[in-house]
């Protein structure tokens, strides 16, 4: 299994949907609140390169992105096999 982690912040749309798409796929993931002024969210924006919004996601170490993201990859296919999902080639 991957290791995943999720930086969100309490109240946060694309967090909520971003949460729900990886509890479909049935994949452990650690959610990590990071509100503004937080050192999570400083934490989020080093490693992710300086992006500044949450949610930002993590497979493996590798920074995904945010929550359009995430779709974008799941649309194209390429979330699944990252996620080590059955069924992904």
């Amino acid at each position: 299994m991957p290791k995943v982690e999720i930086y969100t912040q309490p109240g946060c749309p694309y967090c909520i949907r971003a949460v729900a798409l990886l509890q479909k796929k049935g994949v452990p993931f650690r959610e990590i609140n990071a509100p503004h002024g937080t050192p999570e969210r400083v934490e989020a924006r080093t490693r992710s390169g300086g992006r500044m919004t949450v949610p930002q996601i993590f497979i493996d170490d590798r920074a995904i992105g945010g929550c359009d993201d995430l779709f974008a990859l799941d649309r194209s296919g390429g979330l699944d096999p990252l996620l080590h999902v059955h069924g992904a080639p």
